[in-house]
C-alpha cells in the first residue's frame, strides 16, 4: 500500500458514546444483532445449498447475497464490540486500511449484485417462457463473479488513493469504523483531485447500478400492467417485492450518506444511518427473503424434520 507523507501510525475510533453504561448496552445490542445476522444468513445459505427446489437463479443470487452480508457484517461488528468493552479505542494504520478496503469492496459488490438481481427479476416477469434458458448457470455465475471483481477492483483504487493522502495531524475518527468521509476530513493538504475521483466512483459504483435497477423496474411495471387479471398482477409483483425492499433500504441509506451537500453533514445522524446499512441491513436480508417465501419455509420445515 502506497502511503502519503503522514505521521499517523494509528487512528482512534470514537464510536457512539463515551458513557460506560451506554457502551455496555450497545455491546449487548450489537452482539444480539450480529448473532442473528450470522444465524440467519448461514441458515439461508444451507437451505439453498441443500434443497433442490431452491436451485434456481433467484435463490442462487439470494444465497450469494447472504454470503456477502455475512462477510460484510463481520468487517464491522467485531471491532464495534471490542470498542464498546475496551478502553483501547485505537485501530492501527494497517488495520484501518484493511477495514476500509473490505468495507468499500463489499459495499460496491453488493450494489452490483442487487443490480444483477434486478435483471433476474426482469427476465422472470417479462420473459417467463425463456427465463430458464436466458438465466443459465454460466450467466448467473458470471454476474456474481463480475460483481465481486468490479467491487474489489474499484475498492483497490479508492483505498490506495485514500491512504496516499497526508494524515499529518489529528488521528481521531468520529465514527465507529474507518469510513471515507471521516478519513478525508482528517487528511491535510490539497484534496481537489481526490474529490473528483470520489465523485467518479460514486457515479460508477452507486448511481449507475441505481439507474439500471430503476430502468429494470420500469420494464417490470410495464409488463405487470399488461397482465389482465388482478391475481396475476399480484403474483408477478410478489416475486420482486422482496428485492425491491432490499434495494430501497440499502441504496436509500448509502445515497443519503454520500450524495448530500457538505453543509448537511451531521456525524451523529450519519452514524445512525451508517449503522443501518453496515450492521442492521445484513440482519434484515434473510428475513426479507424468507418470511414471505413459501419455498424457503418449506425447505426450513424439511431441514428441521
Amino acid at each position: 500500500m502506497e502511503r502519503g507523507n503522514h505521521t499517523v501510525t494509528e487512528f482512534i475510533l470514537v464510536g457512539f458514546t463515551t458513557d460506560p453504561v451506554m457502551q455496555l448496552i450497545l455491546f449487548v445490542v450489537f452482539l444480539g444483532v450480529y448473532s442473528v445476522t450470522v444465524m440467519g444468513n448461514t441458515t439461508l445459505i444451507v437451505l439453498i445449498c441443500n434443497d433442490s427446489r431452491l436451485h434456481t437463479p433467484m435463490y442462487f443470487f439470494i444465497g450469494n447475497l447472504s454470503f456477502l452480508d455475512l462477510w460484510y457484517s463481520s468487517v464491522y461488528t467485531p471491532k464495534i464490540l471490542v470498542t464498546c468493552i475496551s478502553e483501547d479505542k485505537s485501530i492501527s494504520f494497517a488495520g484501518c486500511v484493511a477495514q476500509f478496503f473490505f468495507s468499500a469492496g463489499l459495499a460496491y459488490s453488493e450494489c452490483y449484485l442487487l443490480a444483477a438481481m434486478a435483471y433476474d427479476r426482469y427476465m422472470a416477469i417479462s420473459k417467463p417462457l425463456l427465463y430458464s434458458q436466458a438465466m443459465s448457470v454460466r450467466l448467473c455465475a458470471f454476474l456474481v463473479v463480475a460483481s465481486y471483481l468490479g467491487g474489489f477492483i474499484n475498492s483497490s483504487v479508492i483505498t490506495k488513493r485514500t491512504f496516499a493522502l497526508n494524515f499529518c495531524g489529528d488521528n481521531v475518527i468520529d465514527d465507529f469504523f474507518c469510513d471515507l468521509l471521516p478519513l478525508v476530513k482528517l487528511a491535510c493538504g490539497k484534496k481537489d483531485g481526490y474529490q473528483t475521483l470520489l465523485y467518479f466512483f460514486l457515479a460508477s459504483n452507486v448511481v449507475t447500478p441505481t439507474v439500471f435497477i430503476l430502468a429494470s423496474y420500469l420494464f417490470i411495471i410495464a409488463t405487470i400492467l399488461r397482465i389482465r387479471s388482478t391475481q396475476g398482477r399480484l403474483k408477478a409483483f410478489s416475486t420482486c417485492s422482496s428485492h425491491l425492499l432490499s434495494v430501497t433500504l440499502y441504496y436509500g441509506s448509502i445515497l443519503y450518506i454520500y450524495c448530500r451537500p457538505r453543509s448537511s453533514y451531521s456525524m451523529d445522524r450519519d452514524k445512525i444511518v451508517s449503522t443501518f446499512y453496515t450492521v442492521v441491513f445484513p440482519m434484515l436480508n434473510p428475513m426479507i427473503y424468507s418470511l414471505r417465501n413459501k419455498d424457503v419455509k418449506e425447505a426450513l420445515n424439511k431441514l428441521f424434520k
